[in-house]
Formats: C-alpha cells, sequence, structure tokens
C-alpha cells in the first residue's frame, strides 16, 4: 500500500536481502571479467581549469542534496583514520603514522565508488539515499571494479612498505622513544631531512600512477560494461591528454585531503563526498559519448 509507513526491522530486512543480493551478483561478475576485456574504448576531450569549476559546484550541489545521507556514509573514512592513527601510537610504529594518513588518499578513488553511485543516479533524476551507494554492488562491471579496487590495496601496500624502508635506511632500524624525540630526529637532523624528502618523493611518484589509473576508472565501470583494461587506458588517456588540468585536479585532492586531516581526519567527511561526487561531473566532461 502506497505511502505505509514501515517498521525499522521490516525496513532493515530488506536493505540487508538487497545487499545479500548484490555480494550475490559481484560473485557471479567476478567470473565474467574476461568477458569484459578488451571493450571499446570512449572518445577523451580536453578540459579546463573551468570545468574543474564546474565539477566541484555541481559535486557541491549533489553533496547538499544528499548531505544527511552521504556524511552517514562516509563516517567510516575519520573512524578508520582515527582508529590506525591511535593504532600506530599503541603499537610503537611513530614512523609509519604520516606514511599511513598519507595513503589513505590512494585508496580515496575506492572509497568513492558510492559516492559515484549516488552523482550517477542523481543524474538520472532518481531519488537517493545512503542505501544507493549500494547498489554499486549491482553493477554489470562489478568484477571489474573490484579488482581495480584490489589493485588499489595492492599500491597502498607497497607504499607503506616504501615508507618503512625509507625509515630503516635513514633514522632506523630502532623505533623512536617518544614522539618528542620522533619529531626532533625529523627536522633538526640531516638523516630526518633525507627522510622527508626521499619520502615524498617517492610519494609523489605512488601518487601520480594511482591519479593516472584511476582518475576516471571508477567512474567510467559505473557508467557502462567495460574491462579494467578499458577502463585503466581511459583514465590514462585523460591524465595524458590533459596533463596541466589533471595536475591541477591532483593538487585539489591533495590540499583537499590535507584540509580534511585536520583535526583527526573529522574533515573528511565533508571532503571526500565533495570531491567524490565533484569525481562523477569531471568524468562526464572528460570521457565521451
Amino acid at each position: 500500500m502506497a505511502g505505509t509507513i514501515r517498521n525499522p526491522i521490516e525496513w532493515g530486512y530488506d536493505q540487508l536481502h538487497h545487499l545479500a543480493d548484490g555480494f550475490g551478483a559481484s560473485g557471479r561478475a567476478l567470473g565474467h571479467i574476461p568477458d569484459a576485456l578488451h571493450s571499446a574504448a570512449p572518445v577523451v576531450t580536453r578540459i579546463g581549469v573551468a570545468d574543474i569549476r564546474d565539477a566541484l559546484k555541481h559535486g557541491y550541489e549533489d553533496f547538499g542534496a544528499c548531505r544527511t545521507d552521504v556524511i552517514f556514509l562516509c563516517a567510516f573514512y575519520p573512524i578508520v583514520g582515527f582508529i590506525a592513527w591511535r593504532a600506530v601510537f599503541g603499537a610503537g610504529m611513530l614512523p609509519l603514522l604520516f606514511p599511513l594518513a598519507a595513503g589513505f588518499s590512494l585508496l580515496g578513488p575506492l572509497a568513492a565508488v558510492g559516492l559515484l553511485e549516488i552523482s550517477r543516479q542523481r543524474e538520472q533524476g532518481r531519488e537517493v539515499s545512503w542505501a544507493t551507494a549500494f547498489d554499486v554492488l549491482h553493477s554489470p562491471s562489478i568484477g571489474a571494479i573490484a579488482l581495480l579496487g584490489f589493485v588499489l590495496m595492492m599500491i597502498f601496500f607497497a607504499w607503506i612498505l616504501s615508507a618503512e624502508l625509507i625509515y630503516g635506511l635513514t633514522l632506523g632500524p630502532a623505533q623512536p622513544v617518544s614522539l618528542r624525540d620522533f619529531m626532533q630526529a625529523v627536522f633538526t637532523t640531516e638523516r630526518g631531512w633525507t627522510m622527508i624528502v626521499v619520502g615524498m618523493g617517492v610519494g609523489f611518484l605512488f601518487a601520480i600512477l594511482v591519479l593516472s589509473i584511476s582518475v576516471v576508472s571508477f567512474a567510467l565501470l559505473l557508467d557502462r560494461v567495460a574491462g579494467i583494461d578499458t577502463a585503466i587506458r581511459t583514465s590514462v588517456r585523460v591524465v595524458t591528454t590533459n596533463p596541466g588540468t589533471m595536475a591541477l585536479w591532483g593538487l585539489v585532492i591533495a590540499g583537499g585531503l590535507v584540509l580534511g586531516s585536520l583535526p583527526l581526519f573529522v574533515g573528511l567527511v565533508v571532503i571526500m563526498p565533495l570531491l567524490g561526487h565533484a569525481t562523477w561531473h569531471l568524468y562526464r566532461k572528460a570521457v565521451w559519448p
């Protein structure tokens, strides 16, 4: 009966049922990844600074229209960051504190997949809510999305191992006694400055890699049936076709994540949905048809 107010238990059961169906569809889709490989590549267009501004504007509109839903959806990001912060201090692994915080940006494209789906459906005029993000599990390209997410996870772990190696070759291998001693060693010694310069250089290379392979990949996979190879090639073409614009977009992402990380990653509750929604609109401008 239309307009009936459903009780929370019934509503929750339906949502869990849909989620279970989604995971089932995901499992089936993983077996069909080869079928979508070498799919036709879309046309990549040139974009400029005005397109970034427009994408951010539309991203803000999406965020404003779904504010409470999206904040609830993205609350896990600062929670995970806070847990990692506490884990590092508790485990006496201070040298990995900054690499972990910075490394979350490498997983940003994966964390934003649900936001892309919300923007995609809102663009089509559909009614959206936080549960809309889980419609990703029903995507025909969910197998490729999962595989690309796994690739980003491997890159994240490679970054953490690299950061640990850099610390071991500069200030290590012994762990610092306290935060004060660690900060003093980092900022007042030659070895500390070496660690900063080398670490930032290596981190920059990881950031370029992730931006190149994922700037529009997840959005493309949600928008059409495509293989992971097509998605990555298209993303790389967007970057090589628009190097200046993509460099600026990378700076916008980096600056936003830095601001959002203060204090204790809480600001990411706003920054993450804004950038996630904006990424969908940037994809729309950079990839045709």
